[in-house]
């Protein structure tokens, strides 16, 4: 008898804006999985933590690193490579015990998430589920009340990570832009903008849906790095039809 793995999008942390069949698939759960950095609380289970029946068995699955070694470095690549392997076996025991495992993610489970890396391995030999979740770019620009693309409009989503050439021509590229991973990149991404001349519209989204959100033009906000939780948005909407 083999379990059944549900990859379930919580969304970008609003507790609201989880969709109520991530809600179905946590009650019907025996064991709740979620990524972590070690020492760290997971955002995805706090987001989830109302709909986690008591008794659910819970697997942590806590990262050996994140940001301390480069992510071209082979031993990050290694490290994280082993990593998902092990996580991967350590859910596939409750799938070879018959058991429904719910793998959370925050926003998609699909779009720049962990779970993906179990799915690929994982998903081959079990049934499985993706529950889509509501994305922390959709989540942003709905707060923001910023439209971000219409008619004939390009939309890219660029991850901050790229070097700062390879930005400039992105950003010169698209009409509308969305930047994932900031972080420490936040300097060089607003240089890329500036070189591309978008930066004047560029929006800066810290926390988007939790509490103590933060909105201000990227023009106007200090050069010191970003935290985790932060999105560029460029808008493309250059006048309403």
């Amino acid at each position: 008898m083999r379990g059944h793995l549900t990859g379930v999008g919580v969304g970008p942390g609003d507790p609201e804006l989880i969709t109520l069949k991530a809600v179905r698939a946590l009650a019907e759960a025996d064991v709740v999985a979620y990524f972590a950095k070690a020492g760290n609380v997971s955002h995805a289970r706090t987001i989830a933590a109302a709909h986690i029946s008591e008794g659910t068995a819970e697997l942590p699955l806590l990262y050996p690193v994140t940001t301390e070694i480069h992510r071209h470095d082979a031993a990050y690549r290694a490290a994280i490579s082993a990593f998902y392997d092990v996580s991967a076996a350590a859910v596939a025991e409750h799938l070879l015990a018959g058991r429904r495992v719910a793998v959370l993610s925050e926003g998609d489970p699909l779009f720049y998430g962990s779970y993906m890396h179990l799915h690929v391995r994982l998903a081959p030999r079990f049934p499985s589920t993706v529950i889509a979740g509501v994305t922390g770019m959709s989540g942003c620009w709905s707060q923001a009340g910023t439209p971000i693309a219409q008619g004939d409009d390009v939309l890219m989503v660029v991850p901050g990570t790229l070097d700062e050439a390879e930005l400039t021509r992105r950003f010169r590229e698209a009409d509308a832009c969305v930047v994932m991973k900031v972080g420490r990149n936040l300097p060089k991404i607003r240089r890329a903008l500036a070189a591309a001349g978008r930066l004047e519209k560029a929006l800066y989204v810290e926390r988007g849906t939790m509490s103590g959100c933060a909105l201000v033009p990227l023009a106007t906000r200090e050069e010191t790095k970003a935290p985790y939780f932060s999105i560029v948005l460029v808008p493309g909407w250059e006048q309403a039809a």
